[in-house]
Parts: C-alpha cells; sequence; structure tokens
C-alpha cells in the first residue's frame, strides 16, 4: 500500500481526442483513464462534458503540464481553483503534474524546461508543492521528466532530489519508466540505481511510452510502441515497487485503439505475479 491509501487501478490509457467517443461507446476494459488536465478545465464545454461522462465510466486521474513547479513566478491559484473544481467533478483519485519550470514572468514556453537539482531548488519546490496539494485538497503526484541536459550548479542527483522532495513536500511520485531510461542514456546514469533511491511508498503511477533517437540524443516523443529496454525496466520497476497502477501514453501518430489496448496488454503478464514490495 502506498503512503496516501490510494487504489491500485490497474492498466489504464491516456485519453486522446480521437478515442473518446469510441472508448465510451464500447467501454473497453480498462482499469483507469489519464486526463489531460488542461484540456477540460471548461465545466460547461464539450470537452468539460465530455470528462464527466467519462469520469461516470472510468475512474479518472489528472496530468498536467502547467504547474510551473520549478519557476520563480507566483503559483497561479486562479489556474489551480479551476484544477481543483475539475478534480471534484470528474472524481479524479488524484492530480498530476512534472518536476520543472514551463515559463517566467508570465510567459509559458508550452515545454517541460529542466531546473537546477540543488538544496535551494529543493527548499523552493517543496514550498510550491506543500501549497498546491493544500489549495487542491488531494495528493499531488509529480512526475520525474525526461532530459537532455544538465546544469553544473547541481548538487544532487535527480533520483535523490525526487526521494528528499517526496518527503518534505508530503508528495506521491509518478514514475515515467520511460524517462529513466531516455534520461539514463543521454546522461549515462544507470536507470537500476536510480529506481532504487526512490521511496516505494510514494509511487502510485507508472507511465510507459515510446521514444525516438534524434542527433545522438534519446527523445520523449511518445509516437511509437515502447522500447524493449523499457520493458525491462518496468519488470524492474514491477519488482521494486510491486503493482502500481500503469498507463501507456501515446501523442503523436496515435493508432488505433485496439492497437493501443494491445500494447497496453503486454504490460499485463508481469503484473499478474506475485511481487514483493521494497520497505
Amino acid at each position: 500500500m502506498n503512503r496516501f491509501g490510494l487504489p491500485e487501478l490497474g492498466l489504464g490509457l491516456g485519453l486522446r481526442a480521437p478515442h473518446a467517443r469510441e472508448i465510451l461507446r464500447r467501454r473497453p476494459p480498462l482499469g483507469f483513464l489519464e486526463l489531460l488536465t488542461e484540456n477540460h478545465l471548461d465545466s460547461d464545454s464539450p470537452r468539460g462534458e465530455l470528462a464527466c461522462e467519462l469520469a461516470a465510466a472510468y475512474p479518472v486521474v489528472l496530468h498536467g503540464v502547467s504547474l510551473n513547479l520549478g519557476s520563480v513566478d507566483p503559483l497561479d491559484l486562479a489556474y489551480l481553483r479551476r484544477v481543483a473544481a475539475l478534480a471534484e467533478r470528474t472524481r479524479a483519485r488524484w492530480v498530476s503534474d512534472h518536476l520543472c519550470f514551463t515559463g517566467v514572468g508570465g510567459r509559458n514556453s508550452h515545454d517541460l524546461l529542466p531546473i537546477p537539482y540543488t538544496e535551494a531548488t529543493l527548499r523552493h519546490v517543496a514550498l510550491r508543492v506543500r501549497a498546491v496539494q493544500q489549495l487542491l485538497g488531494r495528493p499531488l503526484a509529480l512526475e520525474n521528466p525526461s532530459s537532455y541536459l544538465r546544469f553544473r550548479s547541481s548538487t544532487l542527483s535527480e533520483s535523490e532530489f525526487l526521494a528528499r522532495l517526496c518527503a518534505e513536500a508530503d508528495c506521491a511520485l509518478l514514475l515515467d519508466v520511460n524517462n529513466v531510461y531516455v534520461s539514463a542514456v543521454n546522461h549515462g546514469f544507470d536507470p537500476e540505481a536510480y529506481l532504487a533511491e526512490l521511496p516505494a511508498e510514494r509511487v502510485v503511477q507508472i507511465h510507459l511510452a515510446g521514444h525516438s533517437a534524434r542527433g545522438g540524443l534519446l527523445i520523449d516523443t511518445h509516437d511509437a510502441p515502447v522500447a524493449a529496454p523499457v520493458w525491462e525496466l518496468y519488470a524492474s520497476a514491477l519488482r521494486r515497487f510491486g503493482r502500481v497502477s500503469t498507463l501507456l501514453e501515446w501523442d503523436a501518430s496515435i493508432p488505433p485503439l485496439d492497437a493501443l489496448l494491445a500494447e497496453l496488454g503486454r504490460a499485463q503478464p508481469g503484473r499478474a505475479r506475485e511481487l514483493p514490495r521494497a520497505a
């Protein structure tokens, strides 16, 4: 059981527009759906109404890209109130976002930008995460980013930073296994050692996705099947963390729903085994 008593929801899909009505019509046997927060904030819009329809059919979690936790800008309280209202309407089990910043000076970069892993950054982000959780009234799960550069000023590894942030802010973790692998290849660290540093009781969800190789880097493109090394790392994550709600993301070159369900089904054999959970 995780630190927050949150349910293990099984296998889920990240909802994308081409499949929404088909999912409602066919009702495939999914454990849950992940809704992109920013797509459903307006309650009186078609997408807002769709979110409520989906939440009546499946358990829902929310996944956002706009909390801007690593920025020095003030938290966007108006945005947070809208997220809290959406979470209430959809009975979201939890809300997640990324360990990054997305803008500064009131300007949104529309990208997930890296932060330096220092003691000062840790204190800053922990204060912001606590404030967000208090306003949302439910746990916030932070996702480890994929990264393509590192700051010379960093004094902590990413996994150490995440572990300490979870303790100081009392938040949850969304472990993106593909991101761990992408960053490990790009920066030359051991992905298994990364998993070993994370607090097992904080991991409430796992992401699986595909990536691409470009210009000597791996890029988290979400436009391909899950790569074999990522499946191997997922097996390691199951051995360490036990059965955790697991979701497949696919954002570009989106295949038919049946192809997504087949790819997601590849996660089931490893989850069917009796798995220990780390203390």
